[in-house]
């Protein structure tokens, strides 16, 4: 059985309720830890990380595409069907051939 919990925000320091339905929740998800932000922090957050802001999260990324990773760096290459120029995201050692993006498909979807 749970019971409302007060807890303290650790951006704001507001004290907000971790109610009991939340910790129902949390420990329906498997969830060890309470929250560490109020309500309007954790939604703040979680705007600024799904706009491509900062990181966070267990592995050292944030959430949603391209979340606080840096971005890649990517090399030119001259496509091994077409010839046309392309940019891949790795350096091209030349021992391999290397596909521009629409011969890359076309190649992968003739495997399936």
């Amino acid at each position: 059985m749970y019971t409302d919990e007060t807890l303290n925000c650790t951006d704001c320091n507001a004290a907000f309720t971790f109610s009991a339905g939340e910790q129902e929740f949390f420990a329906a998800k498997g969830f060890t830890n309470k929250p560490n932000r109020c309500p309007d922090c954790r939604a703040a957050r979680k705007s600024q990380r799904s706009a491509g802001g900062g990181g966070g999260g267990s592995y050292g990324g944030g959430g949603g595409y391209g979340g606080g990773r840096p971005q890649r760096e990517m090399f030119q290459a001259t496509c091994s069907a077409c010839g046309k120029v392309a940019e891949v995201p790795f350096q091209p050692r030349g021992d391999k051939p290397v596909y521009c993006r629409d011969c890359f498909s076309q190649r992968q979807s003739s495997y399936r």
